[in-house]
């Protein structure tokens, strides 16, 4: 089908175009040129619609019980792409002050730092530690495309994953213990920078599988993209400062190496890349931030 065919269905049967997943298929395929104008405002819409993209991130991205969100509204899903920074803002806001409770309470820097970080796994159900546990067995346990995803898919987790998964465990342990004493909002840039990373492998890499999380969600348009960029990067740079751009090239480093890497190793991207991204830029985040302080 070409562009102007679907443009007119998509004018004339706009709720029948967003239902039918080949035709969503099509849209999030085309160039941000081709898109219909609804489509490529991205994050642009009314009040209602901003609050309801902040609410399908949070769903997406958390565990949180949230009020219902009508089935309809995970159709556009990849336009909330713009608020995952926002909920990284939550989720760090949310961890530092237990953190901080824990060290009014008498616990060792630490112990407190492990509470944080085992109170961010069960704000996120631990989605992105899993991804990130996949993707290590799976780009490192297969030989071909195919195969890795097969491994990626498993329930099961292999040598790869526990050793990735408990040296970057390790590594954010040990740094948001020093920023707990040092610089505890610095934790929150790395909650809302490392989430404002995931977007651009959706946008730079196509679907790597015909199914899941990250295909149901879409393509995002690239002002979507863009505009999660500068919301981290805002939040970075107000918690940080200046050297605010330490961390966060340390983060977009990670990113373009897993783009890279994912590309390579399945041609594309799934949504354990995507956790994957934001765990490994999260923690070169704290670290960075770690080595400021």
């Amino acid at each position: 089908r070409d562009v102007s065919t679907l443009r007119n269905a998509f004018k004339s049967e706009n709720s029948a175009i967003v239902k039918n997943p080949h035709c969503q298929l099509y849209c999030t395929c085309l160039p941000n040129e081709a898109l219909p104008t609804s489509i490529e405002r991205g994050p642009l819409m009314d009040k209602n619609g901003y609050w309801m993209q902040i609410r399908l991130a949070a769903v997406l991205l958390t565990r949180l019980p949230l009020p219902h969100v009508p089935s309809a509204a995970f159709a556009p899903g990849a336009r909330a792409v713009w608020a995952y920074s926002l909920i990284g803002l939550l989720i760090g806001c949310v961890a530092i002050f237990v953190g901080q409770i824990a060290l009014w309470l008498g616990l060792p820097a630490l112990t407190s730092a492990a509470l944080v970080l085992c109170l961010m796994m069960l704000l996120t159900g631990a989605m992105h530690e899993d991804g990130l546990a996949d993707v290590f067995d799976g780009f490192w346990g297969g030989n071909t495309p195919a195969r890795r995803l097969e491994i990626m898919r498993d329930s099961q987790i292999g040598t790869y994953g526990v050793l990735a998964l408990g040296m970057v465990t390790l590594l954010r342990v040990s740094a948001i213990a020093v920023l707990l004493t040092g610089a505890p909002i610095m934790i929150v840039a790395a909650a809302a920078a490392s989430r404002a990373m995931m977007p651009i492998p959706m946008y730079c890499l196509s679907h790597a599988r015909g199914d899941g999380l990250s295909r149901s969600v879409g393509r995002p348009a690239r002002s979507a993209v863009l505009f999660a960029g500068i919301v981290g990067a805002v939040v970075l740079f107000a918690c940080v400062g200046i050297a605010g751009f330490i961390p966060l090239f340390a983060a977009a480093t990670i990113t373009a190496g897993m783009i890279l890497l994912a590309k390579k190793k399945i041609g594309g991207q799934t949504g354990d890349v995507l956790g994957a991204v934001q765990q490994l830029s999260e923690t070169a985040v704290l670290l960075s931030c770690a080595a400021l302080i």
